[in-house]
């Protein structure tokens, strides 16, 4: 599988150290255009890739360009690539480009795909949309690319990714602000700083494996370990009755209506 990256950063690098660890695509396969010179020879380094400063004419030869650069880039970079000819997927992980294909010459093969930042650790949640149009070799062509990274999942409705965004996308810092929060409460009681964290991060760890695999309803699963007139059944009343969670929802809910 050729594929092509337009910029070589942090979610392009996560992207093709997935393909190369699953076996998905070969190190001779992977185009890089990315104008740093020392990131073209961080990418040469670690994963033996062809890094070049700007498009050439062998991107037409790619079953696939992700398009990663930063959305203020993203105009650019597309209308670099209109000339070039070929018949790729284009594949965009840049948020806020609903219509990337104006920039690409009219062309429709576009798949909009939000990873979210444990992408960089291949534990990412990807959502991805494509106009109806798009055929189901396109589409799996996408799914194995981002599925390097994580978990993938299609919405019909493109305006649907700006609840991915507002969920996946913003959400791990709302999981790492809770990680503080858990954290914090151990220091006070008295914990040292490292057996804080590491109960902290670990719990959380658990948590989401236990709920992933069990496939059960979180509230089920809150209820399991809540018993009655326990201590923990104090605990969360105490964030009910803070409306912890209902924050937590409005939150949530205003990012998607801003992005």
């Amino acid at each position: 599988m050729r594929v092509a990256f337009i910029g070589g950063g942090n979610m392009a690098r996560a992207i093709i150290g997935g393909l190369l660890s699953k076996g998905a695509a070969k190190s001779e396969e992977i185009l890089v255009v990315e104008p740093d010179a020392s990131a073209r020879l961080r990418l040469l380094a670690e994963y033996g890739v062809k890094a070049v400063e700007a498009p050439v004419a062998d991107l037409a030869h790619a079953h696939a360009v992700v398009m990663a650069v930063k959305p203020q880039q993203m105009r650019e970079a597309a209308t670099a690539l209109a000339a070039i000819g070929g018949e790729s997927l284009f594949i965009t992980i840049a948020a806020g480009i609903p219509d990337l294909s104006r920039w690409l010459g009219g062309r429709t093969r576009v798949v909009r795909a939000m990873p979210n930042t444990p992408a960089l650790v291949h534990a990412g949640i990807t959502g991805l949309h494509a106009p109806a149009e798009l055929g189901a070799d396109d589409r799996a062509l996408a799914e194995r690319l981002l599925g390097a990274v994580g978990a993938t999942l299609w919405f019909e409705k493109e305006g649907e990714l700006d609840a991915v965004v507002a969920v996946s996308g913003s959400g791990p810092a709302y999981v790492f602000y809770a990680i503080e929060a858990l954290e914090q409460g151990a220091l006070e009681l008295g914990l040292a700083a490292g057996a804080a964290r590491s109960l902290a991060l670990w719990t959380f760890v658990g948590a989401t494996k236990l709920a992933i695999e069990r496939g059960e309803d979180p509230a089920a699963l809150r209820a399991q370990v809540t018993s009655k007139g326990g201590t923990t059944e104090a605990a969360i009343r105490k964030l009910e009755e803070s409306g912890v969670k209902q924050h937590f929802v409005e939150a949530v809910k205003a990012l998607g209506k801003d992005t």
